[in-house]
Order: structure tokens, then sequence, then C-alpha cells
């Protein structure tokens, strides 16, 4: 797959129909916010197009058209394509592990607030000067800021909204990907903090925000993620539909690679 520049004429928007819901909205994302990549097959005539940002593959196209070991810029990724492309994906990557996962719209909004959160803590809108509290999440929750190219980003987009206690934060939800009708949502959580439920007052105020943009939110989780559906009900979303991704592991050229080196 050759990258392509961002907002190129030869960039295949086109394969994507705009006001998509679920993870597709990473597209218009990425279009929006310069944040993410985009590939193909060919600059001039592609069969296969892809757009990816925050590790997250969207994956579109005639898999017959691809040549071997031009899937590995995917590696360590999560792909969401159709499944005509899984035998290509099992033939690129050492391992493949499909996840099923559900795709929640908000439709409800409470008649009444979530429970007050505890004493000191403020939930709010983020803004620029948070970026260092972002930041100091650490590694592990690193992940919710890199959809708006890292905690600057998030903070200063005005797509998120924080619990925070004397500077530091304990829950934050976000936009994470922002498409034209639909905006693609995510928390994250301090360790041992769920029962102050304040994912669910994050996200109550970020929904507000969405709806008043005249957009709708949208959440995924896995199958088997048993708190993040709960928290999706509780917080006024309703199941949309389903889908499969699949996490890639090391490109099997880099496997054959390896086994070659050994054996000389």
């Amino acid at each position: 797959m050759i990258q392509l520049q961002p907002g190129a004429d030869s960039a295949p928007s086109r394969w994507f129909p705009a006001g998509t819901a679920g993870p597709a909205t990473l597209v218009e994302h990425v279009i929006g916010t310069g944040v993410g990549r985009w590939w193909a097959d060919s600059v001039l005539q592609p069969q296969v197009v892809a757009v990816s940002c925050a590790g997250q593959v969207v994956l579109r196209g005639d898999p017959h058209a691809l040549a071997q070991g031009s899937l590995a810029p995917f590696a360590d990724s999560c792909v969401e394509a159709p499944s005509r492309f899984l035998p290509v994906l099992r033939a690129s990557f050492e391992t493949i592990e499909p996840e099923e996962r559900l795709v929640y719209s908000h439709l409800v909004f409470a008649s009444s607030r979530p429970r007050r959160p505890m004493h000191g803590v403020t939930v709010r809108r983020l803004v620029p000067a948070d970026a260092g509290a972002l930041a100091a999440l650490g590694p592990e929750a690193a992940w919710i800021h890199t959809s708006w190219g890292g905690p600057a980003g998030l903070a200063a987009s005005g797509y998120g909204w924080a619990a925070i206690r004397r500077g530091r934060i304990l829950a934050v939800a976000c936009t994470y990907f922002r498409g034209s009708a639909y905006e693609h949502v995510a928390c994250a959580m301090v360790s041992g903090r769920r029962w102050e439920h304040l994912a669910h007052a994050c996200l109550t105020g970020l929904c507000e925000d969405i709806d008043a943009r005249g957009r709708t939110a949208t959440l995924s989780c896995s199958r088997d993620d048993r708190p993040g559906r709960l928290l999706a009900w509780t917080a006024g979303f309703r199941l949309q539909r389903e889908y499969v991704t699949y996490a890639t592991g090391r490109p099997t050229a880099m496997l054959h690679k390896a086994c070659a080196g050994q054996a000389s």
C-alpha cells in the first residue's frame, strides 16, 4: 500500500460515504483534522483504499488487487474491513484476532443528571490548559488523545469533557472521531474510579454538546465488555448494529525474514 498525501486529489475519500455511523467516522475525522493517513494500492487507479488513525484502519476495495506483503503497514492495528478481506489478512499477518463489536447511538437523554460526583470533583469541558493533566494520565490512557494528535490537540479541540480534582483528571470522555452527522465517542478512567460515576457524568456533558451541534453521538465496545455495555445503556445509548474488527500481529514477511536469519 502507498501512503498518500492527506487532502490530495488522489485521496480516495469518495470510497467512503459521509454521514456513516460507527468506526467509518474515522474517515471524516482524518479529512477534517489532518490527523491520520491515507493509503491506496495505486495512486492513479486504486482498487484498494484505506484510512488509518490512532491504531485503527478502515479498509475497502478488491482484496484480489493486493500484492503479497502490501498490508504490512497495518501491523499491530485494529482493522475494520468487509469479510472478503479475511483471507488476505490471514496471509499477511502472523496472527489475526477477530472481535465482535457493537455500535450504539445516543437516543435517550436522561430526565435527570447523573449522580453528583464526589466532593472536590469538577466535571467540565476540557480547555487548552488541561493538556498537561491529559499527558499525566500516562501511557496506559494515552490512546484517548491519539486521534487528536496528542494531549494538546484534544485539550484545545473543544470536543472533550473531564472529571477533575485538584488538577488531576479522574475520567475523560471525548469525541474520538468527528463526522458530519455522527461523532464517535470514547471514555477513559483512572483505575478504581468507576463507582464515582464520573465517566457517566463526562459522557452526559459531551452528548449534550454533540446534540447542540446537530449531530448524534455513537459509541462502540466489544460484545464481551459488560461494563462498557452497561455504561452505554445508562448514558442513553441504544444498540444500532454489530460489526467485526481484526487485530493484526506481526507481518508474515517479518516472520519469514527472522526465520531465514536464524537458519543462516
